[in-house]
Order: C-alpha cells, then sequence, then structure tokens
C-alpha cells in the first residue's frame, strides 16, 4: 500500500504481469509453432518506425479486438479475421516489450515483433499480417529450436 516506486527494483515489478500476459497468449493453439525455423529470413517487412497502438494494430489487419486486456506496461487483445486467429500485444516502452518476449519465448510459439508490438499465431498467419503491419518473425525455444 502506498505509492510504488519506480527505482531501484524497478525491472523485477512487471514480471509477475509480463509472465501472466505472456502464458495467456500461448494459451491459443499454436499447434505450427515447431515450424518456425526459417521464416522471417528477409527484412523487408520493417515498414513503420513509429509505435502503433493496439487499435492501429487491430486496424491494420483487418479486425475487432475481443478480450481486451489492459496492464500498467501493455495492451493485449484477441483478433481473427479471414487469415486466422491471433494475439496482439502493444508495450508502452521498448523495455516491457523484450522483458514479455524474455518471458514468452521459452514456451515456444512464433511471434512477429515490431516497434512496440508484438503478434501471436501461427507461423502462416504472421507471414500474412507481416505484410500490413512489417516486422520480424521469431521463434521461441521449444522443440530445440535455439536460435543465437
Amino acid at each position: 500500500m502506498g505509492s510504488t516506486h519506480h527505482l531501484g527494483r524497478a525491472a523485477r515489478l512487471p514480471r509477475a504481469g509480463l509472465a501472466l500476459a505472456a502464458a495467456a497468449v500461448l494459451a491459443l493453439p499454436l499447434a505450427a509453432g515447431c515450424q518456425a525455423g526459417k521464416a522471417g529470413a528477409s527484412g523487408d517487412g520493417d515498414r513503420a518506425a513509429a509505435p502503433a497502438s493496439l487499435d492501429e494494430l487491430a486496424s491494420r489487419t483487418g479486425c475487432s479486438l475481443v478480450g481486451r486486456r489492459k496492464a500498467e506496461q501493455l495492451q493485449q487483445g484477441n483478433c481473427r479475421n479471414s487469415r486466422g486467429q491471433y494475439v496482439l500485444v502493444s508495450f508502452d516502452r521498448d523495455q516491457d516489450m523484450n522483458a514479455w518476449l524474455d518471458e514468452a519465448k521459452p514456451w515456444g510459439g512464433t511471434y512477429l515483433v515490431g516497434t512496440r508490438w508484438v503478434a501471436v499465431s501461427t507461423p502462416a498467419t504472421l507471414q500474412s499480417l507481416r505484410k500490413d503491419l512489417g516486422g520480424r518473425i521469431q521463434s521461441g525455444e521449444m522443440h530445440g529450436m535455439s536460435h543465437s
């Protein structure tokens, strides 16, 4: 109770929330995540350098957000369109996004990563979304896929 201090231990405060959000995102059926090895080799999709809001990301991909959740450091929503089902997550700061990815990647999955936002889905859906959003496709670390 009292005020939250953002000095000293700031990096530790959001980790529980980030871990819960990462786990919630990864609860999606991501059966094709094991086949994500060679996706995202080209960098031609880096269109937008400015951070996009969750609503802008949804608009660019032609979906209406459902199951929207907002935490101190991120916003998240579920989308479905003709290309598939996916989760969009936008972050207030680069550090928050990097911490979220650090928590999520050991669980596996495939991620389309942009400037302070991440989309999570199957590799095929993310390749399609990349045409609208830009970003780079990254794979999680499960299934023996170490990527250094």
